[in-house]
């Protein structure tokens, strides 16, 4: 019976939404701290990874932002939603990297890039060597035009075309207006119509 309220428990806790477990972590619930990491450190790792380049250091980036939310826990706020604050934290690390010129050192090459989800599914309809080789051509291609991107322009794709990211969220993220946000899209997106016309 106890087991099977613990279970019926952790079910509705993991449908709540993340500002209610953050306020449990603010008041000491270690828990809902672990559920929102469960929940959010796939997306976050994701994103690193894509600003960055190096799955080590999104890894260590990434372990570096949910130790300034589990820090930050006392002071916390819900007056945007969560996944702002996390990705605002999580932007704020990337682009302090690759201003220092970390990222010059130890960058993986894009050939040994983390597993595409795409790619995984192109997979299972069996696909031939021909047509595995052409995607991962694809995918390289186009994970190298965004990683040519001015780093705030990155950022802002990622969040929009990745996460998919509301203009007025990624405007939070970045301490910019809307207008701002919607500049640097049509910016990176013209960039990247540009350099990646050959494959439409």
């Amino acid at each position: 019976m106890a087991q099977w309220v613990n279970t019926g428990m952790a079910a509705v806790a993991a449908l709540e939404p993340d500002a209610q477990l953050m306020l449990r972590v603010k008041q000491g619930d270690a828990a809902s701290f672990a559920l929102l990491l469960e929940r959010h450190r796939g997306p976050v790792v994701h994103f690193l990874y894509r600003m960055v380049q190096n799955q080590a250091v999104a890894e260590e980036l990434a372990q570096e932002v949910f130790l300034r939310v589990y820090r930050a826990r006392g002071g916390y706020e819900p007056t945007a939603r969560f996944t702002t604050w996390l990705f605002r934290i999580a932007t704020h690390l990337a682009l302090n990297y690759l201003r220092d010129g970390r990222s010059e050192r130890g960058q993986e090459s894009l050939d040994h890039s983390a597993p595409d989800l795409s790619a995984r599914q192109i997979a299972d309809r069996r696909p031939t060597v021909e047509q595995d080789l052409l995607e991962q051509v694809r995918t390289a291609e186009i994970r190298a035009a965004i990683q040519a991107l001015p780093p705030k322009q990155r950022a802002a794709v990622l969040m929009h075309k990745y996460q998919e990211m509301e203009y007025s969220q990624i405007a939070r993220v970045l301490n910019c207006s809307e207008s701002a946000v919607k500049s640097l899209l049509f910016r990176a997106y013209e960039k990247l119509r540009a350099r990646l016309a050959h494959l439409v």
